[in-house]
């Protein structure tokens, strides 16, 4: 394909618009040619800001586009998902997979039928540091990486109680499956995404449940805790078949300060990744001379990490090439991950894992 990608938007929210307005910026050719919401303000909105055409179905779009982002909340993914496949088209959707297990192994199994691909959202993989971090992985500087603490920690950031985010029938989960499915997949994409063996954690809602919730702000219109039924802080331990283990904090509010702070251990040096910050940190220690600790700052650009996914996804729809990463099975194991921490949190014992293949 040479001419210009026409990409569709289904789910015209907030999130669709950080999506089109990378896609206004790419040095690339492609048009934001047309957009599906089932509600009419959403639709009447994205005519006049976009100049696109909107229709109300997805069917009546997909004629008139080479491929779709999927935007909508996370129950609605795998029906657009796997209608837009089956149309032939190629698919970026919005973390996670899915809502639930089940959802994701349908789209999956579509995935794996489809003429065209599809592309999972997990854009923290393409910020700068983190693309340095797994070079020196590759060019084998880390040595075997053993363990990997990963932190996504919010003192208070519990999206507006009432909206889809904090619905258990229409997200599927909260802070895990939210902010919580970045963090896994990021450990596993560094660890270089061995198969999962094991997971335990615990799952609590201790603040989003109060109605007396108190925040400085919060993103979205705070309805009271009346609509909220999904967790909003986990902790958890995962065990992967080669001996990597990932140790998780995750929460929407807590009694703590923020981090998004990730630590890397190998049998030759470690990191430390802040995507807070975007910096990143190693740790060595030699006996080059005399003995000693090295500790050195990278000093890494600070591209877009989103654009520079987007980038990825429009080139791989130009050039008919599926791309090598953010692949669905790679979600898929994350959502089994995100599935197993649940069943542990309600058994109060270690769930096994079953694996998949990327």
């Amino acid at each position: 394909m040479t001419e210009t990608v026409r990409i569709g938007i289904i789910g015209l929210g907030n999130i669709a618009d950080i999506h089109c307005t990378n896609l206004q910026q790419l040095d690339q050719p492609v048009s934001i040619a047309a957009g599906v919401d089932v509600d009419a303000d959403a639709r009447r909105r994205f005519s006049e800001t976009y100049d696109a055409a909107v229709y109300e179905e997805a069917a009546a779009m997909f004629g008139s586009v080479d491929a779709v982002l999927v935007t909508t909340p996370n129950r609605y993914h795998e029906q657009y998902v796997v209608a837009a496949l089956a149309a032939g088209l190629d698919v970026l959707v919005e973390k996670p997979l899915a809502h639930t297990l089940e959802s994701a192994e349908r789209i999956a199994t579509a995935a794996e039928a489809a003429d065209g691909f599809c592309m999972v959202g997990f854009h923290k993989r393409f910020a700068d540091p983190v693309e340095a971090l797994v070079g020196y992985r590759d060019a084998g500087d880390m040595g075997e990486i053993s363990h990997i603490e990963a932190n996504y920690i919010r003192r208070r950031g519990v999206p507006g109680r009432g909206s889809w985010f904090t619905r258990s029938d229409v997200a599927g989960g909260g802070s895990l499956i939210d902010i919580g499915a970045h963090a896994i997949d990021l450990a596993l994409h560094v660890a270089g995404h061995p198969d999962v063996a094991e997971v335990s954690g615990d799952t609590r809602a201790q603040f989003g449940v109060d109605e007396e919730y108190a925040y400085v702000e919060m993103w979205g219109e705070d309805q009271g805790a009346a609509e909220f039924s999904v967790d909003d802080s986990t902790s958890a331990f995962i065990r992967c078949d080669d001996g990597t283990t990932i140790s998780l904090e995750v929460a929407w509010a807590t009694n703590r300060p923020d981090s998004q702070e990730y630590y890397v251990r190998g049998t030759d040096a470690g990191a430390k990744l802040d995507l807070a910050d975007q910096s990143l940190t190693l740790f060595e220690t030699a006996d080059i001379g005399r003995m000693h600790h090295r500790t050195t700052d990278i000093e890494t650009q600070r591209s877009d990490p989103q654009r520079k996914e987007q980038a990825r996804f429009v080139s791989a729809v130009r050039d008919g090439t599926p791309p090598s990463v953010n692949t669905v099975e790679q979600a898929l194991r994350v959502q089994r991950v995100m599935d197993g921490i649940y069943r542990s949190s309600e058994t109060g014992a270690a769930v096994s894992i079953g694996r998949t293949e990327t």
